[in-house]
């Protein structure tokens, strides 16, 4: 890739003139009414509820968030380009303002007495992304795309390395931009991880419905029935993470260390020989 190019990838992290040179970056969908806002204005949903004031904390959240995207996307874009990786679901990247609700209305429902604000300081997947590479390549890129985001200021907030365990496979991080302060998460995907994913998705969704007893202990006799349907959704998800090949090395990456030097990406960083596509 040639140094123009380069600069075209990456956009308004380095200098204006890259930012009108970097291709187009459809902008997040619009943001439609909240389907389970009511005249009260709280929101109710699937059994789950926000009264008045929690439900605007949550909707400021979400208009922040949108905010602070805006200048963490170039660098994302920025780091597949380098790293060769394919950005999975683009056009997904900001969390929709019910997905967010429903989660902090289940983290109050599960956490009598944490607050609305409380719960959103643990949310860091209002803006996410997913990189991914063939299983040969995966933990190279890994290695470069995480190291560009912390060596461009972002923090390294959670790492989570599941290929040596049952179940999900994959890399999920999370990373608090300097700036904005805003958390975001960055998945680290192969085509048969992220593919796995899609497909346990609804089982995960069904396991988590309001009221389903948690994995642990045994409920009551009367719900022994529903506790064995969540025994099952487990079974049916690791089953499918089973069949997910490891590629080499994956097991033995870590979160890079923080902050490095790297003031000038546009200068110090190897061009890659083509740019990877971005797949919504």
């Amino acid at each position: 890739m040639t140094a123009a190019a380069l600069a075209a990838a990456l956009g308004p992290v380095t200098t204006a003139a890259a930012t009108a040179a970097a291709p187009a970056v459809p902008p997040p969908a619009a943001t439609a009414p909240a389907a389970g806002r009511e005249h009260d204005g709280g929101w109710h949903q699937d059994g789950l509820t926000l009264n008045s004031a929690d439900n605007k904390k949550v909707d400021a959240f979400v208009a922040r968030a949108r905010r602070a995207e805006r200048a963490i996307s170039p660098q994302v874009r920025t780091a597949a380009v380098v790293s060769h990786a394919a950005l999975i679901g683009f056009d997904q990247r900001l969390k929709s303002p019910d997905s967010l609700k429903r989660k902090v209305a289940t983290k109050l429902r599960e956490n009598p007495g944490q607050t609305a604000d409380q719960a959103l300081g643990t949310v860091n997947d209002a803006v996410r992304f997913t990189l991914q590479w063939p299983a040969g390549k995966y933990s190279q890129g890994v290695t470069t795309a995480s190291g560009l985001l912390a060596a461009w200021g972002n923090d390294s907030t959670r790492w989570s390395n599941t290929w040596s365990r049952p179940g999900y496979k994959g890399v999920n991080s999370a990373w608090r931009a300097p700036r904005s302060g805003q958390l975001f998460e960055v998945q680290f995907h192969t085509p048969e991880s992220k593919r796995a994913q899609l497909e346990t998705h609804k089982l995960y969704e069904e396991q988590r419905l309001p009221g389903t007893p948690p994995m642990g202990v045994p409920p009551a006799r009367t719900k022994l029935r529903a506790w064995g349907r969540v025994r099952e959704l487990q079974a049916q998800q690791d089953a499918i993470f089973a069949a997910v090949p490891v590629p080499a090395g994956a097991e033995q990456l870590t979160a890079p260390a923080r902050r490095l030097p790297a003031p000038d990406p546009a200068r110090r960083l190897p061009a890659p020989a083509s740019a990877p596509g971005i797949v919504s």
